[in-house]
């Protein structure tokens, strides 16, 4: 007798017990570190400790039910920390409340407006500048604290009173502030079993009770509960009105930058979700209004506890309203409780959110992009100045760094190895500013030479033209072939011929299943094959590639593309997951290795992975093919469930689990290849589809980054 399927209501009820209990413990879990992070944040204000709460309070249940992105958890934010400070000593906090209430104004007129795509026109380099010059200062100010003082007003100041405050540190804070920043440091690195609880909590919780035998440690002092830190705002504030304006649009813009960054982020982490932009600002400005009303602190999507609230399960914004239920809970009954927290312990779990505000991969993608000095000029300004004028010297230099490539053209002079031509090949702008450097350039190409001009141009002026026009009937007076081509010409003829478009890109599409596929056959002999067939010629006795490339099946992964390779360089494996498993890639690595002495081994994973996904979300049916072959893939879950460093680097650097599940894949496969004992060097890669970006991995520092 076969039993009857469940009743589809019981089914929905089921799973809607599963959600409501993963949003439980998710906002369980973010509560925990948002009560010790605002309360640090209000620290470093100069507001009162209780603002931090009620900001903490505001953010999670107005932003939670009002935002456009249901994962984001907001409430105080770091990166806020110095534009209020300014203002609190400037105005005072009745002002700052004043102030932060009418920039959750101008918000919510920013989402009404629908002008939340003009964020998208700032470039990185002075978004994450202008954090990493928050996070220096608020890193440097609290050292102050932990070594005992009083946090100084800016940057300079305390990079200037650094030594004195170090000949004058008291021991006891030195220890507690030691204990919390060590913990915070090591607490990531400990096995992911070991880290339930999170690190912020367990930082502050150990210092806190290492504080109890030492009565000598200042400590968190509260006038009384969160209902009675309530105040409203002062509405006639005795203030150059100016001045109070600015401190509005400051804060407005800022935090809308970063609720936006933190929720294209939070995206990423979660594929699959969107973030309705506009709604996210009008979530924020409500949030921002009513903490500002209440006496709290400005509010701002946050992607620690966002990234937290994902990592604990979280499936509605329910998580978010609830943490923010937990924080009013905790401020209004366990008062007590953070009386005992000393404020050494506070001060060094700023130290490490600053430092974490400078991150190297942003760095290094600034110097990628040529950017370097204009996230440099950001930092600087910030920390020299304020904030508001070090993001308009970032945006300046970012102007400035436009405007000169506009404007300069790159050559190129490439001397032929043979009896080929020299080959010079002018990108970008070709202006008359550009003449000087082209006639240096020119001048390296020898009389009677043969030349291959190649002019990649966007834009080419009367001036140029004449000087470049001039050098080649001198050149070819000498007796010399010059050849000029245009290669941006036929764009759209290269894009087909080096497979960097569809099918359905360049071709009238036939629906039937083989026209495609015939019609690109067509193209190739019509196109590309007497191109190739000297190379193919000279390749048909016999192969001999500088390496094997194991790559996915993915349709999206093309091994030739992605690495710019040719007929004769590759020895290609492509498999579902990229799985250094089963008899086909034990067959091709010991054809590569012993038999056409490959020097070179890869392992490429990509993003938006199927097989990694499949993995992630369970087992399949027995027998089912897709099932069994992921089996294959158990080791690398398993890595990555145990806190897998390359793991753990990718989601920090803002990956989500299937692309950092990915890139822990790409490891443990390298691993597997190196204790079979392949006779190669090995290397991994990670293809990032949104980007465009092959990204390598560097075993030592074991995370994936740009080779630029």
């Amino acid at each position: 007798m076969t039993a009857s399927p469940p009743h589809p209501a019981l089914c929905t009820a089921a799973r809607r017990r599963d959600v409501v209990r993963a949003d439980v413990l998710a906002s369980l879990v973010v509560f925990l570190v948002a009560v010790p992070l605002s309360l640090g944040i209000a620290l470093a204000s100069g507001a009162p400790l209780m603002a931090g709460l009620i900001a903490a309070v505001v953010g999670g249940v107005v932003a939670g039910l009002l935002g456009g992105s249901p994962m984001l958890v907001s409430g105080p934010a770091a990166g806020l920390t110095v534009v209020v400070a300014e203002l609190v000593a400037r105005f005072g906090w009745q002002t700052t409340c004043l102030v932060t209430a009418g920039a959750g104004l101008l918000q919510i007129a920013f989402g009404c407006a629908r002008i939340a795509r003009f964020s998208q026109a700032i470039p990185p380099a002075v978004v994450h500048g202008m954090l990493a010059g928050i996070g220096v200062t608020i890193a440097v100010a609290q050292l102050h604290v932990v070594l005992g003082g009083s946090p100084p007003a800016g940057a300079v100041d305390a990079l200037v009173g650094l030594p004195a405050a170090l000949a004058g540190a008291e021991p006891d804070a030195v220890l507690v502030g030691a204990v919390t920043i060590a913990l915070l440091l090591a607490w990531p690195r400990l096995p992911r079993a070991a880290r339930v609880v999170p690190g912020a909590l367990v930082a502050v919780g150990a210092a806190t009770a290492l504080a109890l035998a030492l009565p000598a440690v200042g400590r968190v002092d509260l006038p009384g509960t969160l209902l009675e830190a309530i105040s409203p705002p002062t509405l006639l504030p005795d203030a150059p009105l100016l001045g109070v304006a600015g401190g509005v649009l400051t804060i407005a813009l800022v935090a809308s930058v970063e609720s936006l960054l933190s929720a294209v982020a939070v995206d990423r982490m979660r594929p699959g979700t969107r973030t309705d932009a506009d709604r996210e600002l009008i979530g924020q400005g409500a949030a921002n209004a009513l903490s500002g009303a209440l006496g709290g602190l400005p509010v701002t999507g946050v992607i620690v506890r966002s990234a937290v609230n994902v990592e604990a399960g979280a499936r509605t914004r329910a998580s978010t309203v609830l943490h923010g239920v937990w924080v009013a809970v905790f401020g209004v009954a366990l008062v007590g409780v953070v009386e005992l927290i000393p404020l050494a312990a506070l001060a060094g779990l700023l130290v490490v959110v600053g430092l974490q505000l400078v991150r190297p991969v942003d760095v290094r993608a600034a110097r990628s992009h040529g950017e370097l000095v204009v996230y440099v000029g950001t930092v600087a300004g910030v920390l020299a100045l304020n904030l508001l004028e070090g993001v308009a010297i970032g945006l300046v230099l970012a102007g400035l760094v436009t405007l000169r490539r506009a404007v300069r053209a790159r050559v190129r002079v490439v001397e032929p190895e043979g009896a080929g031509p020299w080959r010079v090949v002018v990108e970008g702008t070709l202006s008359f500013l550009s003449v000087p450097a082209l006639s240096r350039r020119l001048a390296a190409v020898p009389p009677g030479a043969p030349v291959r001009v190649e002019l990649v141009v966007d834009y080419l002026d009367h001036t140029a033209f004449d000087h470049l026009d001039a050098w080649t009937a001198l050149q070819r007076a000498s007796g010399a072939e010059v050849v000029v081509t245009e290669p941006g010409a036929r764009e759209h003829e290269d894009r087909r011929r080096h497979g960097y478009a569809t099918w359905s890109q360049w071709q009238e599409v036939d629906h039937t299943p083989h026209g495609p596929l015939l019609a690109g056959v067509a193209a190739f002999h019509s196109d590309a094959a007497e191109l190739v067939r000297p190379t193919l010629a000279e390749l048909a006795d016999g192969q001999a590639p500088k390496g094997l490339l194991l790559s996915c099946a993915d349709s999206r992964v093309q091994p030739s593309l992605i690495t710019r390779s040719g007929p004769g360089d590759l020895f290609t494996v492509q498999n579902v997951g990229n799985f250094a498993a089963g008899t086909s890639m034990r067959a091709a690595l010991h054809y590569a290795t012993e038999v056409l002495r490959v020097p070179l081994v890869a392992v490429c994973g990509h993003s938006g992975c199927g097989a990694m996904r499949g993995l992630l979300d369970g087992e399949r049916p027995p027998g089912d093919p897709i099932g069994d072959w992921l089996a294959s893939g158990a080791p690398s879950l398993e890595a990555l469930r145990a806190g897998h460093p390359v793991g753990l680097a990718a989601r920090a650097a803002g990956y989500g689990e299937v692309e950092a599940f990915a890139m822990v894949n790409v490891a443990v496969q390298l691993a597997v290849l190196r204790a079979q004992g392949v006779p190669a060097a090995l290397v991994g890669l990670f293809f990032d589809l949104a980007t465009a970006r092959v990204l390598v991995l560097d075993e030592e520092a074991q995370e994936f980054r740009w080779p630029g």
